[in-house]
């Protein structure tokens, strides 16, 4: 069975016959997280850094923002069972699309918050695929914990 994660949602399982995917990964990130002892795994599709731009959004949907959903992520693996000490994360978007002159740079700055929210955590980034002009969908196996990588028009690979 396949669930498939939506544009600024989440999803965490601990069904090995259960595939996570989400699609049109432009400036947005994708965050995969795998447990391999409990054998739980995360997909988070976020927009944008912060949630200050708009708390009233962030409070109907979290996981629109990288500071509020990045956390919840987490939060809800551990609730499965999953350890931090464990849990591998594997990350793929932040394209700079529809902004040539890189004036917003929403991909850089989601991957930036990113990165912070991570090193404050003493989480580490095990694989990732990010920038370019492409939009990206990204596939977890919950039976291996791979991650799979798709660009448009091109063959799946492994993260």
């Amino acid at each position: 069975m396949k669930k498939i994660v939506g544009i600024a949602d989440m999803e965490v399982c601990n069904d090995w016959k259960t595939g996570l995917i989400t699609y049109s990964l432009g400036s947005c990130i994708g965050v995969a997280i795998y447990d391999p002892v409990a054998q739980v795994g995360g997909l988070l599709h976020y927009m944008l850094p912060e949630s200050q731009i708009d708390p009233q959004k962030a409070q109907k949907n979290p996981f629109m923002f990288a500071d509020t959903g990045i956390p919840l992520l987490f939060k809800e693996a551990y609730r499965f069972g999953a350890a931090k000490n464990r849990i591998i994360v594997k990350v793929a978007g932040g394209s700079q699309i529809l902004d040539d002159t890189g004036f917003f740079n929403i991909g850089k700055r989601n991957y930036m918050a990113l990165r912070k929210i991570l090193w404050k955590n003493n989480i580490l980034i095990k694989a990732e695929d990010i920038g370019g002009q492409v939009s990206r969908t990204v596939r977890l196996d919950l039976a291996t914990g791979k991650v799979w990588l798709k660009y448009s028009g091109e063959v799946e690979k492994e993260l």
